[in-house]
């Protein structure tokens, strides 16, 4: 099916919106994108500024699989757009009783350091990540690549062959970690990676074990020149295909017409056929449209779980920052306190469990010779009071925290500083309560438990990224831009 002469309309350039406008542009629509801020990218944003380059939001580069897919699509490769180099180690982790370990992509060796913590722990990693690798190459064939966004899309026979997969749904990632190892810092390596899917240990279904496969066995990457460049190689992408860009354009309002979209934006009002809303979901809704189009009411976004805000400070210093490396996590002996005062008693945590990406060490060209760039980043509860005094008190408590547990010691280099937190994603990206990421991986919203793709009130709206399937991060974006795309030729062809 082709689209041609349908004009579609993109509401941000996040990830999911530049995916569906190179798959709708691919299909012979006429697609534009429309981009509240003054770059490409929503959070991908970038910060340039004398002679640092900061990735404001995504820096860790998983599951290349994916992106060789979506590239792969347009009979592209990867390599025709931007250059990896595979990170050794993937991450250092600083536990703060004075213990270092570096994950690495070797399973032999990761296996060693299990092993060294708890007797026979190697071997059940082993298991562990077998069973990851099943369930991973099982959920992404079956229910990733699939949408699957609907009761009926999941009573097929291929959903019934992947049963077990769907037993992995019951249960948390807790539960099923301690069913292969006791040490508390052996399952801290095994789940750190649900703040990327904006959930904790409790509340996050154990099917995402799949995300140690994508850890340990496809890797962590690196694009020179950091995500930009991937936002860059997308857009360049989109541009042969005959997409066009519109930064600096805010939708303030949407509505249906007669036979067209009416958006109001900041330059006056522009018409479009159809429009996918790669903005924040529940934004589109409460703030763009009249309520007689609105799909969820108040009660529906007031009652989900969202991912964690974050707290950030982008930082560019003097000398080098050894022993930190790429990616460093830095990790009480008990991050279940982190997580309540994310999840359960929202405060801005007390012993925080934290990120710092240097991606200096790996790449001269994002700051000057003789400095380093480096950004921190604290999970925090969406909806915090974020105030200036309060970032201030938190600046320095975390740079206590890392040169204790790092031995890094930062005041002294600074020579630019920026921070970022709850009221900037609200006020930057419209995010909900400044969530970071968008609707968290629980039980209750996974699959088609996640709003729908398609507007269920008003024909040629659709939806698209982290607030819908198949969920939050950047490769699972991409995938729900094919989705949203899949879905709009479908039924407007």
């Amino acid at each position: 099916m082709t689209l041609a002469d349908t004009d579609v309309t993109v509401i941000g350039s996040g990830f999911a919106g530049l995916s569906s406008a190179c798959y709708l542009a691919d299909a012979g629509a006429d697609v534009r994108v429309l981009e509240k801020n003054e770059s490409l990218g929503g959070r991908a944003s970038v910060l340039e500024r004398d002679g640092f380059k900061f990735d404001m939001g995504p820096s860790w580069y998983m599951m290349p699989d994916v992106f060789e897919r979506f590239f792969d699509h347009f009979d592209r490769d990867v390599d025709d757009y931007y250059d990896l180099q595979r990170l050794d180690p993937h991450y250092r982790i600083f536990y703060k009783d004075g213990d270092t370990v570096d994950a690495r992509g070797d399973p032999d060796a990761m296996a060693e350091v299990f092993e060294s913590y708890e007797d026979g722990a190697g071997e059940a990693f082993r298991e562990y990540l077998e069973t990851s690798e099943t369930h991973y190459e099982t959920a992404m064939e079956k229910f990733v690549y699939e949408d699957r966004s609907k009761l009926t899309d999941w009573v097929d026979t291929d959903v019934m062959t992947a049963a077990p997969i769907g037993l992995q749904l019951v249960g948390s990632m807790e539960n099923h970690v301690e069913k292969y190892v006791d040490h508390p810092k052996l399952k801290q390596l095994l789940q750190y990676t649900l703040v990327f899917l904006g959930g904790s240990p409790k509340n996050t279904p154990a099917l995402y074990n799949i995300m140690s496969h994508v850890d340990f066995n496809l890797g962590v990457w690196y694009p020179d020149g950091g995500m930009s460049s991937v936002v860059d190689g997308i857009v360049e992408l989109g541009d042969e295909l005959g997409v066009e860009y519109v930064t600096d354009s805010e939708v303030t309002g949407l509505t249906r017409g007669h036979d067209e979209f009416i958006l109001d934006t900041e330059q006056g009002q522009r018409r479009a056929d159809t429009v996918v809303a790669n903005a924040d979901y529940a934004h589109v809704e409460r703030d763009l449209l009249p309520e007689h189009e609105r799909q969820y009411d108040d009660d529906y976004w007031d009652s989900k779980t969202y991912a964690p805000s974050a707290f950030l400070l982008y930082l560019g210093v003097e000398g080098d920052v050894e022993p930190l490396d790429h990616h460093t996590l830095v990790l009480p002996e008990d991050w279940d306190e982190h997580f309540e005062q994310i999840f359960e008693l929202p405060s801005w945590p007390d012993e925080p469990a934290y990120y710092i990406c240097a991606p200096s060490v790996t790449d001269d060209s994002v700051a000057p010779d003789g400095h380093s760039n480096l950004f921190v980043l604290v999970p925090l509860a969406p909806g915090l009071p974020d105030t200036d005094a309060l970032r201030e008190r938190y600046r320095e408590k975390i740079l206590d925290d890392i040169a204790e547990n790092t031995g890094v010691e930062l005041r002294d280099r600074i020579v630019l500083e920026e921070s970022f937190c709850v009221r900037d994603f609200t006020e930057r990206y419209n995010a909900t309560r400044g969530t970071a990421l968008g609707l968290a991986h629980t039980l209750r919203q996974t699959a088609l438990l996640r709003p729908s793709n398609r507007s269920k009130a008003v024909d040629g709206l659709y939806y698209t990224g982290a607030f819908t399937t198949p969920g939050i991060g950047v490769p699972m974006c991409l995938i729900s831009g094919q989705h949203t795309a899949d879905a709009l030729i479908e039924e407007q062809a």
